[in-house]
């Protein structure tokens, strides 16, 4: 069983050494252009096509996760006017104060939905 062993390392090492001459011509001929630039030397910025489609895949989870916003917007809409109901139906001699209370909250919601589309909308067109 030892000589086995030592066999297969004997030849797995002859084998490299036969490997790495049969190589070496080649990784000299290649060594100067596996050489790394030096910081002095100016590089030009490429943008491959993969990194484009991690770009715009990023684009697209970016919009998708600012429109969510929009229906925290819906939502907050339908509270302010179930409210609304609530309180006029508590109080009817509050009717003006309590819808002017209501279109303030109605602006409110609907300009934070308004800028979550925004953003979506410049993720996607803009960026």
């Amino acid at each position: 069983m030892a000589s086995l062993a030592r066999f297969s390392l004997t030849s797995s090492s002859a084998l490299c050494r036969l490997l790495m001459n049969r190589n070496a011509g080649l990784i000299q001929q290649h060594l100067p252009s596996m050489i790394i630039p030096s910081a002095a030397q100016p590089r030009s910025i490429a943008t491959t096509p993969i990194r484009r489609d991690i770009d715009s895949a990023a684009k697209y989870i970016g919009a998708g996760a600012a429109t969510v916003g929009v229906a925290g917007a819906g939502a907050g809409i339908g509270t302010v006017f179930g409210s609304l109901v609530v309180a006029y139906a508590r109080n009817p001699s509050l009717k003006q104060q309590l819808f002017s209370y209501a279109i303030l909250g109605f602006a409110l919601s609907e300009a934070m939905g308004l800028f979550c589309l925004m953003m979506a909308f410049m993720l996607l067109f803009a960026f």
